[in-house]
């Protein structure tokens, strides 16, 4: 039987909830370079592709120097919208929402594979970094879109009661920090005008995430296995 989530369901402007970690649960980063990295790798990948005239590099072949022109990373702006994210030492999340059913497939893949290889490069090893290909689920309903972002937000706090200092886009919610390739508004619209009697409860993102009293069952499938370890 197929893992839980590893068959994903594509749609178009469909919101995702993605997953994946470590293989045998290991790191995936193992200090703020790490970090660092794999978030400067979704701000080129989301960011709006540069204008700038293509950088000639100087290559070194059978001893012989020429110039060419350096390959430029994949580029997903307008196609992949990062709603929400949190990194942690051996996973990651990422609420996002795709225009085209193939772009969230293809921005996964290319993002692993990038990662994957810096970090075997750095760290001197060899074979998988992940447990095995990333896992998705559909968020279909509002409700359910605004308990994941509260989830996401709050996973790190095993490690740190402070949620803004965490490897995450919470920052971006509370506006302490503006990302231009994270989009909190597409959740915080529920707040400035609210029409949901649960919503009406909380007068700000803040309260809802960490003042919400909830059911730990209450997303449901929505959530993936085994995510604490």
């Amino acid at each position: 039987m197929p893992a839980k989530n590893a068959i994903k369901t594509y749609v178009e402007n469909g919101f995702y909830h993605i997953y994946n970690r470590g293989v045998e649960k290991r790191k995936i980063f193992q200090d703020q370079q790490d970090y660092n990295v794999f978030l400067n790798y979704l701000k080129e990948y989301l960011s709006p592709p540069s204008k700038d005239e293509e950088i000639k590099t100087i290559f070194i072949l059978q001893g012989e120097s020429f110039k060419g022109i350096a390959r430029r990373p994949k580029n997903y702006y307008e196609k992949i919208e990062l709603v929400s994210y949190c990194l942690m030492p051996n996973h990651f999340h990422l609420l996002v929402k795709q225009s085209s059913k193939d772009s969230m497939e293809k921005f996964l893949r290319s993002l692993a594979t990038r990662y994957s290889m810096y970090f075997n490069k750095k760290h001197k090893r060899v074979g998988s970094l992940f447990q095995g290909p990333y896992k998705a689920v559909l968020v279909n309903e509002d409700t359910y879109l605004l308990h994941l972002s509260r989830y996401i937000h709050l996973n790190p706090y095993e490690y740190t009661k402070n949620l803004t200092e965490a490897y995450s886009s919470y920052a971006d919610y509370l506006k302490l920090r503006s990302t231009p390739w994270v989009k909190p508004e597409i959740i915080l619209k529920f707040f400035n005008n609210p029409t949901s009697l649960e919503i009406q409860k909380f007068n700000s993102y803040k309260k809802f995430v960490e003042e919400y009293e909830s059911k730990s069952d209450i997303l449901g499938n929505l959530t993936l296995e085994d995510d604490e370890d």
